[in-house]
C-alpha cells in the first residue's frame, strides 16, 4: 500500500476528541516506550502516520506485552494516540460514542502502554500493553474467543500467577512458601523435577512426561523468581543463538 497525504511533523496537540488530524499532533512515529516501563529499546526509524487513508482514524491492535496475545482492535484518531503517549494508558477514538474513549475508566480495567509501534506503511498500530484486568467488555481476557494467554503465552501468564503468589502467606500458598525459602531451595525443586522429567522420558507415557515436564517448568520459573529474574532472557539467550547458527550456516 502506498502511503499517502501523509505527514512526518511531531508535537503536543490538544487532546481532542475529534476524528481528524490535529495540527502539531504526533504523525510521525517509530516505536514508543512509555518511561514508566523502564530505560526504551532502540530506536526505531521514524515513520509518517497516515491518518488520511482511515478518515482520521488508525486502526491499533492491541497485545499483551507479555504473552503476546492480540486483545482487542480499537482505533485512533491522532488526538488519541498523542494521549496514549503522554498518559501511558491505551486511549482510542470510539466510532459508536463518536468521541474520546480511555479503556478502563468506567471498568477500571485499564491497559498500561508499554510500545507502540507503526506498520511499514504508517496507517496501523500494534500497542504493546500490559492489561489491569479483561480486555473484552464480556470479561474475557481478549475480545478474541474465550482463551487466556494460548500458546507459549501461557508461560508468561504462570510468571504473573507466580508473582501474584508472592504476596501470600507461606503457609497458604506452595508458590509463596518457596518464593520465601529463597533460590537454593527452588533450585532444589527444579533438580528433582528435572529428574522426574528425565524418567518420565525414558520410560513413562506422554501423558506423565507432559506433566513432569508442566511441573519442571513451574519450578523453573519460581528459581527464576527467586533470582528477580523473569524467563525474557532465557528467551533472548535463545534468540542469540538462533542468530549465530544462521551466520555460522
Amino acid at each position: 500500500m502506498s502511503s499517502k497525504n501523509s505527514s512526518p511533523t511531531r508535537g503536543g496537540g490538544p487532546r481532542s476528541g475529534g476524528g481528524g488530524e490535529t495540527s502539531g499532533s504526533p504523525t510521525g512515529l517509530g516505536p514508543r516506550h512509555h518511561p514508566s516501563d523502564g530505560p526504551p529499546p532502540p530506536a526505531g526509524e521514524e515513520r509518517a502516520l497516515d491518518f488520511a487513508k482511515g478518515g482520521g482514524l488508525i486502526p491499533a491492535v492491541v497485545q499483551d506485552a507479555d504473552t503476546l496475545q492480540v486483545l482487542t482492535l480499537a482505533y485512533m484518531d491522532a488526538a488519541a494516540l498523542q494521549e496514549t503517549l503522554e498518559s501511558g494508558e491505551a486511549t482510542f477514538f470510539s466510532r459508536s460514542r463518536g468521541g474520546r474513549w480511555r479503556k478502563g475508566e468506567t471498568s477500571g480495567n485499564r491497559l498500561k502502554v508499554v510500545s507502540v509501534t507503526p506498520d511499514c506503511d504508517g496507517d496501523a498500530l500494534v500497542v504493546a500493553v500490559r492489561p489491569m484486568g479483561p480486555a473484552c467488555h464480556l470479561g474475557t481476557t481478549s475480545c478474541f474467543g474465550k482463551e487466556t494467554a494460548p500458546g507459549v503465552g501461557r508461560i508468561a501468564a504462570l510468571e504473573r500467577t507466580i508473582a501474584e503468589r508472592a504476596a501470600a502467606a507461606p503457609e497458604t500458598s506452595w508458590t509463596a512458601r518457596l518464593l520465601a525459602e529463597g533460590p537454593k531451595r527452588a533450585a532444589q525443586k527444579v533438580g528433582e523435577e528435572g529428574v522426574e522429567t528425565a524418567l518420565a522420558g525414558a520410560a513413562g507415557p506422554d501423558e506423565e512426561l507432559a506433566s513432569e515436564a508442566a511441573d519442571l517448568i513451574y519450578h523453573l520459573l519460581v528459581l527464576l523468581r527467586t533470582r528477580h529474574m523473569s524467563f525474557q532472557p532465557v528467551l533472548d539467550v535463545l534468540a542469540r543463538r538462533a542468530e549465530a547458527a544462521k551466520g555460522s550456516g
